[in-house]
């Protein structure tokens, strides 16, 4: 019989409250399926503030991302090209493992959703990520930060577009 002590191997309440919060250089993400076996699925829910961008890149990892409030636009690349596409509330955005895709809120609103994916992606943001508390805003972002996630995607055999990369669909990483 399992260990009914342990927390993951129970049905369990999740608060999101409660939830770990965590700042990767602008979009913020909270941990609400505590991360597990290497491929185990992982919920969180991810936040885009106003005015922020996730940069070109891939992962073999899949992700999911469920709209629940605001919206955004999603990069999808179909043939040869790449397309910005709106995301909002109840729309359904799928990145399957190694595809390249980049996000960017142009709104006054923050964009919020639900974000599947597994255990080795949200052990990533643990990494990368800057603990904060829900509803607190991030410090500005540093060399040494950038460098690190830049060193940590690598160790994690994830591809990070470069400034060429970013610009060619409509991406400035310099502007704050």
């Amino acid at each position: 019989m399992p260990n009914s002590t342990s927390k993951n191997l129970v049905a369990h309440f999740v608060n999101p409250l409660d939830a770990e919060t965590l700042d990767v250089m602008g979009p913020q993400i909270q941990l609400l399926v505590e991360p597990g076996a290497d491929h185990a699925p992982s919920v969180m829910r991810g936040t885009i503030p106003p005015g922020t961008v996730v940069p070109l890149h891939s992962h073999d990892d899949p992700e999911t991302f469920i709209g629940l409030s605001g919206e955004a636009e999603g990069l999808i690349h179909s043939a040869d090209e790449f397309r910005w596409v709106r995301i909002q509330a109840g729309d359904i955005f799928h990145v399957p493992g190694g595809a390249k895709h980049a996000f960017r809120n142009r709104n006054d609103t923050p964009y919020v959703a639900l974000v599947v994916s597994t255990s080795r992606m949200a052990e990533f943001f643990r990494v990368v990520g800057t603990p904060l508390t829900l509803g607190e805003r991030a410090a500005a972002i540093s060399e040494v930060q950038v460098q690190e996630f830049f060193e940590a995607a690598a160790r994690f055999g994830y591809w990070t577009g470069g400034q060429g990369d970013n610009a060619a669909i409509g991406l400035d990483l310099r502007q704050k």
